[in-house]
């Protein structure tokens, strides 16, 4: 708006002057052919009137010389300085322009002190990814081997898909179910495949998810993990490396301490508060059961504990089987020979084995694995 006060009236279309030099102008006034001048005192404009009543405008001093100003009253001309007023916005604005700018910086200002109370507002809230039960999931199926291992933690799935069988006869079942083993033996992925199979939400976190430099914000955290769960209906919460959050209280004398301590505090009240009606089981996984809490194992939190060890030659055969599943590979393979070759791996080294061989045929040129 003040662009166009400022720049419309010179867009204006002005009547039509001829421009001319002011040696040019002193030679008609010289002549006798100039009728009337003002000279303007801002801009050292002289405009004016000819004798045969075209205008004309030159550039010459502020103030004419006492010859100019003789020469001018000898010839009569009419003359006079005037000082132009320019418009009442154009002069408005200069005056307004710093209060409107200053009004801006702080509207800015406030938002932008908003957007960070948002911020912080929000720094409470679960950090948990979710994986809604009516996407594709993981299912035991995508488990190789681990029999066992599947066998125990059945009892979970069927709980989540018939809790009026357990309700009926009385039976309790396991809030909590930790996961032990060591790493790359398919922890997290035993948790989707029971998520998977029962056809329910699952909410995934880790344990360093719920630290932050902000005292209180693990334990709000928690709490609203288990809020999302809960809207859920039946859902599985899953948090890996617990151990994180659910080492040993002690008299620890440091900030972190006392953090960690509530947040562990708020993560047994959660556990704790639960009805079995309410379908919503917890899960975790470790590889450090030794350092843990002995509140957090306790009957009614995470009572049952699943040891998940490194696969057998069998089970191992079978990891390979499903890592080796659309991948080119040659006739010569033999995995079974491969899968007696590798004790002690883990069903991630395995991964990682058959994607290195495939890597290495790349590099080499070769067709096949």
């Amino acid at each position: 708006f003040a662009a166009v006060l400022i720049v419309g009236p010179r867009l204006m279309p002005t009547p039509e002057r001829t421009r001319l030099t002011y040696t040019e102008f002193l030679e008609l006034v010289e002549s006798g052919e100039v009728r009337q001048v003002s000279i303007n005192n801002l801009n050292n404009q002289i405009s004016g009137t000819l004798a045969d009543g075209r205008d004309f405008v030159t550039t010459g001093a502020t103030m004419l010389s006492d010859a100019d100003e003789q020469l001018l009253k000898s010839k009569g001309v009419d003359y006079d300085y005037s000082t132009p007023q320019g418009n009442f916005f154009t002069n408005l604005i200069p005056i307004l322009l710093p209060f409107f700018l200053i009004m801006a910086f702080f509207l800015w200002m406030q938002r932008r002190a908003m957007g960070q109370a948002g911020n912080i507002m929000s720094i409470g809230r679960s950090r948990a990814k979710p994986y809604q039960a009516d996407k594709p999931s993981t299912t035991f199926a995508d488990v190789a081997g681990y029999e066992g291992v599947k066998q125990e933690i059945r009892e979970v799935v069927d709980f989540l898909r018939m809790p009026e069988r357990f309700k009926e006869i009385g039976a309790r079942v396991p809030k909590g179910v930790l996961l032990v083993g060591p790493p790359g033996t398919g922890k997290t992925l035993f948790a989707r495949a029971v998520a998977g199979e029962a056809g329910v939400g699952f909410l995934s976190v880790t344990g360093s998810d719920f630290m932050e430099m902000f005292v209180g914000v693990g334990a709000s955290r928690v709490r609203d993990l288990f809020q999302q769960a809960r809207k859920m209906g039946r859902a599985i919460i899953f948090i890996d490396e617990i151990d994180s959050i659910g080492r040993k209280r002690g008299a620890g004398l440091g900030g972190g301490h006392d953090e960690r301590e509530q947040t562990l505090n708020q993560m047994l009240s959660e556990m704790d508060g639960f009805e079995s009606s309410e379908g919503v089981v917890v899960m975790a996984a470790t590889n450090r059961p030794d350092i843990l809490d002995p509140a957090l194992l306790r009957p009614g939190r995470f009572d049952r504990q699943i040891i998940v060890p490194l696969p057998e030659a069998e089970e191992r055969h079978a990891i390979l089987k499903v890592h080796s599943t659309g991948k080119r590979m040659g006739g010569d393979v033999d995995l079974e020979t491969m899968a007696k070759a590798t004790p002690g791996m883990s069903g991630a080294d395995l991964a990682n084995l058959v994607n290195e061989a495939a890597l290495i045929a790349v590099r080499r040129g070769s067709t096949t694995i």
